[in-house]
């Protein structure tokens, strides 16, 4: 694609570059993560100021277009992936559904004891030991979700199972256990050096936290799952009907 403008054109120069990159941004190599042009080249190239070329992609970051880091550069920001309230599905059956390939970063599996909270949701003694899996999961070219999940000592997993399937579908046809009912709770905050240091984000940057809580047909908990989303790359939707 060429760099240019028309430095005679009654548009402005910064609509002129909003342009420019708007066309630059939908070319594949960009869509799949390469950095976009800095504003000292850019500015060069066009023969304008950076200042210019700044309100620009200001522009497009504010629109949700472009992402910006410091120290990283400029980047195409992903289509946001939709979670759909009314259409309870797990994370690789969601994923699947919209088509969207996915890769797992991270996979962790330990035993530890129930703190006071897990050992109230499952209806356990505090202290018994539960299965946690740790599972960073995303897109092939970037994470963008970080899943905590303890099972209830009913389910009878060993930790030996193959976890890169999909979970639910693991369960019913390994242990008998059937995945009826998901309450959910969902709520905005701030990512920890932790969570920070898994999505690649800065601490404090905000993620969106959703508790999901799951149950079997005769509504017995069997998982208790906190799901950690870069904000930027997760939009979750309600549909309702009256």
């Amino acid at each position: 694609m060429e760099f240019k403008i028309d430095h005679k054109s009654p548009v402005p120069l910064h609509a002129q570059v909003e342009d420019l990159l708007r066309e630059l941004i939908k070319k594949e190599e960009y869509r799949d993560g390469k950095i976009l042009p800095g504003e000292v080249e850019l500015a060069k190239k066009l023969a304008i100021s950076r200042s210019t070329v700044r309100q620009a992609v200001k522009k497009l970051v504010f629109e949700g277009l472009l992402i910006r880091k410091k120290r990283m550069g400029t980047k195409v920001a992903p289509e946001p992936v939709s979670s759909k309230s009314n259409n309870w599905l797990s994370f690789s059956q969601e994923m699947k559904l919209r088509g969207i390939p996915i890769k797992n970063f991270e996979l962790h599996l330990s035993w530890v004891p129930a703190d006071e909270e897990l050992a109230k949701f499952f209806e356990i003694k505090k202290g018994r030991e539960v299965l946690k899996m740790e599972r960073l999961r995303g897109r092939p070219n970037e994470p963008f979700v970080y899943f905590i999940s303890f099972f209830h000592p009913r389910v009878e997993l060993t930790g030996n199972e193959d976890f890169t399937r999909p979970l639910y579908e693991m369960l019913e046809k390994e242990h008998s256990v059937i995945a009826f009912l998901s309450k959910e709770e969902i709520s905005a905050t701030a990512a920890g050096e932790f969570i920070g240091s898994k999505l690649q984000i800065e601490e404090g940057s905000p993620v969106l936290f959703r508790k999901r809580f799951v149950f079997d047909q005769g509504e017995r908990p069997i998982e208790y799952n906190l799901g950690y989303y870069k904000a930027d790359s997760f939009l979750y939707t309600v549909e309702s009907t009256r």
